[in-house]
């Protein structure tokens, strides 16, 4: 993935890097990218997506494509949506992932976050499983 990658390539890492959650589409990504205070930092065939107004920010989606992962790249990531939201005037950041999700829970835990609250059944993998979203938290002063 190029670094200025459009709404294609990233949608295209995505279904590479996902099937729960659903991967997103390129016409997702462009409404995503389009939205007031959201923001998108790329590495070599990796990307985060996130989103700060109000004080707050949102990891939207991290995808790291699956031959690259356990190199630090995801770790990197994370480091670079925290800072990009603290200078956006960010002091607390969210995020969902699903609990079955182990390498990226165990990143987010490693990173600093916490987990505050769960949405039962949230995700459905393509067999039709339903599976619970953890909702956690980083503050970021």
């Amino acid at each position: 993935m190029k670094p200025e990658a459009g709404p294609e390539a990233l949608a295209a890492l995505h279904a590479r890097s996902f099937t729960t959650p659903r991967p997103w589409n390129a016409r997702e990504f462009a409404s995503l990218l389009a939205m007031p205070g959201s923001f998108l930092k790329i590495r070599p065939q990796a990307f985060v997506l996130g989103r700060a107004i109000a004080g707050e920010a949102e990891l939207l989606t991290l995808a790291v494509a699956p031959e690259d992962r356990r190199h630090g790249t995801g770790r990197a990531l994370v480091e670079d949506f925290t800072d990009e939201a603290r200078d956006r005037g960010a002091e607390t950041a969210f995020l969902e992932v699903a609990a079955d999700n182990a390498p990226a829970r165990a990143l987010y835990a490693a990173t600093g976050w916490e987990q505050t609250g769960a949405r039962r059944g949230y995700y459905t993998t393509p067999e039709g499983t339903k599976i619970d979203a953890l909702i956690l938290r980083r503050p970021l002063k």
